[in-house]
């Protein structure tokens, strides 16, 4: 997928996000997009996705619920294209995985996105030796500094440089894109009622 096919796609979910805010002289196209929405989502829902072949392909051949097979199947697919959203994210950036995880820890923290290199560590289950190396290629890199801590010299801390946090943000942009995409074809109600499904699911299994 291209560039500027991402994007475009990425913008037209935006702005179906911000039409709410569009203003009274679109309340009456808005009625209209709903009964399309609808429409199309009911259109969906007859067309055979790759779910549908696997489950025809083994319905008579070993025993299984379908309805739960077909949304296992389908999260665990779409696990799958998320996992390749943040795969081409890194590609767009020229980053390597491991260089956007530890830029992510640091501007999680907020600005100045500075952490110490052993709380670092731990969070990434990384030991210090293993940390050592990888700041040393982040530091190359100038995506990262290393500084002594002013209150304890013993103390290492990494700040995230300007152009490390322009990167992770760029990353970030085309995550953004790539989730986008996925949802897009949801209106605001439909993704409102999937994400508090995937929420009981979710809640169920975390407090077992």
């Amino acid at each position: 997928m291209g560039r500027e096919a991402a994007e475009g796609r990425a913008r037209k979910a935006e702005t179906r996000a911000t039409g709410a805010q569009a203003g009274p002289e679109r309340a009456g196209n808005r009625a209209a997009d709903g009964a399309d929405s609808t429409a199309a989502g009911a259109a969906g829902t007859s067309v055979e996705d790759s779910v549908d072949r696997h489950i025809a392909r083994w319905t008579g051949k070993v025993p299984f619920d379908v309805p739960t097979e077909a949304v296992i199947t389908r999260i665990q697919l779409l696990a799958k294209h998320v996992s390749h959203g943040k795969e081409r994210a890194l590609a767009e950036t020229g980053l390597q995985a491991f260089e956007f995880e530890t830029m992510h820890r640091l501007a999680s923290r907020g600005a100045p996105w500075r952490a110490p290199s052993a709380e670092l560590a731990a969070e990434l289950l990384l030991s210090p030796a293993g940390m050592t190396g990888r700041l040393d290629t982040l530091e190359k890199s100038g995506l990262v500094r290393r500084l002594r801590a002013a209150a304890d010299r013993r103390r290492v801390d990494v700040v995230l440089t300007p152009e490390g946090h322009r990167r992770w943000t760029e990353a970030m942009r085309w995550r953004g894109i790539a989730e986008a995409e996925m949802i897009e074809p949801l209106d605001d109600a439909e993704r409102a009622a999937l994400a508090a499904l995937l929420k009981r699911m979710l809640l169920s299994v975390e407090t077992r």
